[in-house]
């Protein structure tokens, strides 16, 4: 069979991805990216630490990074991204900016940091008062705090949940109400920390709720990785990468029915139907059933 007026494959650019060993969330990175673009992932090597600063920087050392540059240049990429969050501000900016001259010593290329890439998100969006949202520990999140003011960014509220397993597996509705719970001021922006958080979905509602720009950790290491190879992220109804979100912000009842009114419960793990709640609100979780999270977490980034 004559295959040849198909003239493919089309070229590919590639970018080189270093996360964690316990990342999970593949398939949320490749949301953000264009056909053109391929995304290349290695993984840090397992170690058996709890979830803590000192995990942070086990996952994060130049030799660590390195060794994962390297192997990514085999296929070239363009651009080598390291997405992990915590793993990129543990050091404080100095310490974040010697993990990029570190992978671009080894891959001879652009590197971003999620950590840095939020930076460069912010100073794009001119935020500095924002809302923080984490999935970690107290002294985790300390550490994100103290590393956002070095930046000289001002942080009017906080959420965080303590985790130290199985991040991935937070529903949509706990980073929801997350989010809700951290605005207690005005606020420039609102930060979802964590590349093992899913987000995807909810930045667009959370801009229309909250009226202001979300942005999470996936999202601002995608789009700095792709703007640093000169394209663009994709992501429809998002304030950092559709400019027509900021102009005109959306409201609820403007977005696509896909997207719109309470998180869909076929998207929370766990969750019960509304219609099998007597008396129950439509969108509210109810005292009894609280939160819903598994019994075990694990995961970070």
């Amino acid at each position: 069979m004559d295959v040849s007026f198909l003239g493919g494959p089309h070229p590919q650019r590639g970018v080189g991805i270093v996360a964690p060993f316990d990342f999970a969330l593949d398939r949320e990175l490749w949301r953000w990216v264009p056909d053109e673009v391929s995304l290349h992932l290695t993984r840090t090597p397992f170690v058996p630490v709890e979830v803590s600063l000192d995990l942070a920087r086990l996952v994060s050392e130049h030799e660590t990074l390195g060794e994962a540059v390297r192997a990514l240049n085999a296929v070239h990429p363009e651009v080598v991204a390291y997405a992990c969050t915590s793993g990129s501000f543990v050091g404080g900016i100095a310490g974040e900016r010697a993990m990029c001259e570190a992978m671009t010593r080894a891959g001879e290329v652009q590197s971003v940091t999620t950590s840095g890439a939020l930076l460069e998100a912010l100073q794009e969006l001119g935020a500095r008062r924002i809302a923080l949202v984490t999935p970690y520990t107290v002294s985790v999140t300390r550490a994100l705090e103290e590393y956002l003011a070095e930046a000289g960014i001002e942080i009017i509220g906080t959420s965080s949940l303590g985790l130290t397993r199985h991040i991935w597996k937070v529903p949509y509705r706990d980073v929801v109400d997350m989010a809700r719970n951290a605005i207690r001021g005005a606020a420039d922006a609102l930060f979802i920390s964590c590349t093992n958080l899913p987000t995807y979905d909810v930045i667009p509602q959370l801009e229309a709720e909250l009226r202001i720009p979300v942005i999470s950790a996936n999202q601002v290491t995608m789009w700095a990785a792709l703007r640093h190879m000169g394209t663009r992220a994709v992501g429809p109804y998002q304030a950092l990468i559709d400019h027509s979100a900021r102009q005109h912000p959306v409201t609820p009842e403007s977005l696509p029915e896909s997207m719109s009114g309470s998180v869909p419960e076929a998207s929370i793990p766990g969750s019960v139907p509304e219609a099998s709640i007597p008396g129950a609100i439509p969108g509210s979780v109810p005292e009894s059933q609280g939160p819903v999270l598994p019994e075990e977490q694990e995961g970070w980034a």
